[in-house]
């Protein structure tokens, strides 16, 4: 094992290890309520993202900041959303998170929608940010599609084209074909056909409200069944792919882990269901600046954990540990004081 990817410290509560079950759980559960408010942030193709910003942030404008990218067809209401943002406000953290066009709570302008390598608005959002609170530590973290995503973003931008101290991505699926064909495959269909449900019902509001470049009929597009139908006849359409194939492999971040110059972190379940079991074995060998911790069980974006007489997360339990480190560490580089914080206990 490459000496960048080591065995994560997550052990699931006795019964709970099943793949399914840590990753399905987590919707049955109580969730954290966070009051939020709505920013609309206008983008330069004249479409627009929704920020969900945390209450009772830091009143400093050097506090250090927490941004957040969701999954597919994920917002703040997903169950790791509040677990997430909750352990950075509780480091002491001011936390936001983008929504990828149309799954905030109005849907997006254009003829268009959101993929796995779609990096170009989370760098807008970035550089925004960037202007509006220019002295303070930033950390971006994506879940999923927003891992993947997130991943692509600093291999493209290199160790300085993000204004960014640290990068952590959730079970990415950084071999989008790959995860393609294990969703496709038996229970993983489940999960498969839920989120197809959610992509087709926004695509067919916006085909009735004027054209898209979409050539299937209405009964065409109900049929679509897996992800590589609907990338292929979908996705890849929609935003400039020759194919589902074509797409697959531009918009992947596994290709590029070698080249990552930000610190980044990865977190990853060996029997997560989105993705085959040997993911890391077939992607370049991460460069130094990428420590991938893996563990056994987790699911996807499951990880739950028996702690303080409950079931809770153990990302944010984990992420809030790092954000301490990286808040540490700039603070010591700057010589600013270390803004309050403590271990988060989610």
């Amino acid at each position: 094992m490459s000496r960048t990817i080591v065995p994560a410290d997550y052990r699931p509560p006795r019964g709970l290890s099943n793949r399914h079950v840590q990753t399905l759980l987590p919707r049955l559960l109580p969730r954290r309520r966070l009051a939020r408010d709505t920013e609309i942030l206008n983008l330069p193709d004249g479409d627009f993202v929704e920020l969900a910003w945390l209450r009772q942030a830091p009143r400093r404008d050097d506090a250090p900041l927490f941004i957040l990218f969701h999954g597919l067809e994920g917002s703040f209401d997903s169950p790791y959303a509040g677990a997430l943002m909750g352990a950075a406000q509780q480091a002491g953290w001011r936390a936001v998170m983008m929504h990828f066009r149309g799954c905030g709570q109005a849907p997006n302008r254009l003829p268009r929608a959101y993929h796995s390598g779609d990096t170009a608005d989370a760098y807008w959002v970035i550089g925004q940010l960037a202007q509006r609170y220019p002295h303070a530590i930033k950390v971006a973290a994506g879940v999923s599609l927003g891992a993947n995503m997130l991943v692509k973003l600093v291999a493209e931008q290199g160790g300085d084209g993000l204004d960014l101290a640290g990068a952590i991505a959730i079970c990415a699926p950084l071999d989008l074909a790959a995860s393609a064909d294990a969703l496709n495959t038996g229970f993983a269909r489940i999960y498969q056909r839920h989120l197809l449900r959610s992509l087709k019902r926004k695509v067919m509001a916006k085909m009735a409200q004027g054209p898209m470049p979409i050539a299937l009929s209405p009964h065409q597009f109900k049929e679509l069944d897996s992800f590589w139908a609907y990338d292929n006849e979908v996705t890849a359409p929609l935003h400039g792919f020759s194919s589902a194939s074509d797409y697959y492999r531009r918009a992947s971040a596994g290709r590029l882990l070698s080249e990552i110059e930000l610190p980044t972190l990865i977190l990853h379940a060996a029997d997560d269901p989105f993705m085959p079991g040997d993911l890391f074995d077939h992607l370049p060998t991460p460069s130094d600046s990428v420590r991938v911790e893996i563990a056994r069980h987790g699911g996807h974006v499951g990880f739950l954990e028996y702690r303080r007489g409950g079931l809770r997360s153990w990302l944010a339990r984990r992420v809030g540990e790092q954000l301490n480190d990286w808040a540490a560490l700039g603070s010591a580089a700057s010589g600013q004081p270390i803004p309050s914080a403590s271990r988060s206990d989610n």
